[in-house]
């Protein structure tokens, strides 16, 4: 059957490789890509995305804090299907801009399920959520564990969370539930630690900074997934996931920043001295971001496939290309 599926935050680094991974798989589909208003403007650190062939893709501008052009919107399309990517996403600038990160991911996320309720009640709808809502741990999380953000950014995912389940269980929607664990991968802001080292390896490649790098802690280890096995993920979730289930997505395995870091030196064609900046380090970081992904794996049969060199290699290459075609952005 034909579905008329809508991504929200088309735009972004997870929309758009969604984008590309549907535009890619689903035939006949009729795909409808939202995103914010050209007046909302992007901050002047994010990357361009990556955008698929726009031949049978309807773009759109909704600014999901507009309850009625929401409304409105969602009358109109009538989607069967709806994976929610528009959000606030950095953790770094959650603890500055604390009103806007709730308000987008909290009000934003109210107003669309509020619109799919009234006007398109028989949507299939995702959330990507985050694990950022789960207390720290220092060993592997599984959805049973307790929950307790400890960054603005994590307690918005939580009430975002919240609210797609309400609707599930109060409402009778279908609302899958992600809790999704670090993703990189080529297109992502400069604002996430393995993107920045790349656009500064690339950088200092083409001559144009001196050759130090500047990092954060480099000590905090994470669960990393590829951007491209994540959205695989979700589609897979789409299809099987429970409703009101939390998933996490994750491979089981976590790394160093500095095995990060250290890996995309080796793709480096320059030599290149690292430096700490105090000023790239978050007020709260946890040392430990571990998922277990049985779950999501006897579900819906997800495994990650792509090896992170191939990640790093492709994230590098990306920054390359960039570059040698004159794009700079303000790093972070």
């Amino acid at each position: 059957m034909s579905e008329t599926i809508l991504v929200t935050g088309a735009a972004g680094f997870v929309g758009s490789h969604l984008l590309t991974l549907l535009d890619r798989t689903l035939g006949s589909s009729t795909l409808i890509a939202w995103r914010r208003p050209a007046n909302a403007g992007d901050s002047p650190s994010s990357p361009p995305r990556l955008a698929p062939g726009d031949n049978r893709v309807h773009w759109s501008e909704v600014d999901l804090l507009d309850a009625r052009a929401v409304a409105r919107a969602i009358t109109h399309t009538q989607p069967t299907q709806v994976y929610h990517c528009a959000g606030a996403a950095s953790v770094g600038d959650s603890w500055s801009n604390t009103y806007a990160t709730l308000r987008t991911n909290v009000l934003g996320t109210q107003h669309l399920l509020a619109a799919l309720s009234d006007h398109a009640p028989d949507a299939r709808t995702l959330i990507p959520g985050s694990a950022l809502v789960y207390k720290p741990s220092a060993s592997a999380i599984d959805e049973a564990d307790p929950l307790g953000p400890v960054s603005p950014y994590g307690l918005s995912k939580l009430a975002q969370e919240l609210v797609g389940l309400a609707a599930a269980r109060q409402d009778g929607m279908a609302v899958l539930v992600s809790r999704s664990f670090t993703h990189v991968g080529p297109g992502q802001a400069l604002s996430f630690a393995a993107s920045s080292f790349a656009h500064q390896i690339a950088r200092i490649e083409a001559g144009q900074i001196p050759p130090i790098l500047s990092v954060g802690n480099l000590e905090s280890r994470r669960d990393l997934t590829d951007v491209r096995d994540m959205v695989h993920a979700y589609q897979l979730l789409m299809a099987d996931g429970a409703s009101a289930t939390p998933y996490n997505v994750c491979t089981g395995t976590a790394y160093r920043t500095g095995e990060i870091l250290d890996g995309l030196l080796s793709c480096a064609s320059v030599a290149v001295t690292v430096r700490q900046d105090s000023s790239r380090m978050r007020p709260s970081d946890c040392p430990l971001l571990l998922g277990n992904p049985t779950r999501i794996k006897r579900d819906v049969g997800w495994q990650p496939n792509i090896p992170l060199a191939d990640t790093l290699s492709n994230l590098l290459d990306y920054w390359r290309a960039r570059i040698a075609r004159g794009h700079r952005f303000l790093t972070r």
